[in-house]
């Protein structure tokens, strides 16, 4: 970085996150964003989780959104989510926002009116299932984070099926829907609209645990928000991910290290690539 750099040069991201019983979602992808290097991080949840977001990501800035009577998200949140958008140079949506008719208009509704990167994750995804046409109507580059079942869900398709040929299910949606497709799991293969194909190497078996998506999605739309292309910031966020899960396999043995460890870690794995 050039020594004037400050945090109004390294990137804002927008994270729309959170439902109750799943602050911790919100919180792993808002500090794993800034521990990749994003400059600001604004966290948008519902109004009465922001207490809670407060405390447990105080780098964040948090922007309580209005909710359903459930504590959720919905598309009445979208007008507030939309002025939001101002400066910020990507977003992240999904983890923990629960899956309802609520949350699935609020989902298409971004896509169709976003004009940033949008990285795509867990309950995002879930909000696809039976309506992935609608990825058709983003003019903004989108990524997608799905674990085998979320690939499933997206595609109709078994598990089994999409465990048999991870590449060609890869590549077959993301050049169907003109996306970049992380489909996550031994070997994560990233699968970008031209049909080129890369698949990762780093990350152990230590990694299933909660919440391990969750620091992925941040750490991608970190790396967005700080002028990475899509394509560099899959590549770069899914080896880095999985190398700091194998310094930690290394430092404390293959089970036992969490989420926010790997989150904690993110700087000086980091560090090894910089000069």
């Amino acid at each position: 970085r050039p020594p004037d750099t400050h945090k109004g040069t390294s990137g804002h991201l927008l994270v729309i996150s959170g439902s109750p019983g799943k602050t911790g979602a919100a919180a792993l992808t808002a500090m794993s964003a800034m521990r990749s290097g994003a400059g600001l991080v604004t966290l948008g949840i519902p109004a009465s989780l922001n207490p809670v977001l407060e405390v447990h990501a105080i780098e964040a800035m948090t922007y309580p959104l209005p909710e359903d009577k459930a504590g959720r998200l919905s598309e009445s949140s979208f007008s507030v989510i939309k002025e939001l958008l101002d400066g910020k140079k990507c977003i992240a949506i999904g983890p923990g926002l629960g899956v309802t008719d609520g949350t699935r208009k609020l989902v298409s509704r971004i896509m169709g009116k976003c004009a940033i990167p949008l990285v795509i994750d867990a309950d995002g995804l879930n909000c696809l299932e039976g309506q992935v046409h609608v990825l058709k109507n983003s003019s903004s580059p989108i990524i997608l984070t799905p674990h085998p079942g979320e690939m499933a869900r997206l595609t109709g398709a078994s598990v089994e099926s999409i465990q048999q040929d991870r590449v060609t299910s890869a590549r077959v949606f993301a050049q169907t829907f003109n996306v970049h497709v992380v489909l996550k799991g031994a070997k994560t293969v990233i699968a970008h609209p031209d049909g080129k194909i890369y698949m990762n190497h780093t990350g152990n078996s230590g990694m299933a645990s909660g919440g391990m998506g969750d620091v992925l999605t941040g750490i991608i739309g970190g790396l967005i928000a700080q002028g990475y292309t899509p394509e560099a910031a899959t590549h770069i966020g899914v080896y880095i991910h999985g190398a700091a899960a194998d310094t930690l396999s290394k430092e404390y043995g293959p089970i036992g290290f969490l989420a926010t460890d790997i989150i904690h870690a993110l700087p000086a794995e980091i560090g090894k690539f910089i000069s």
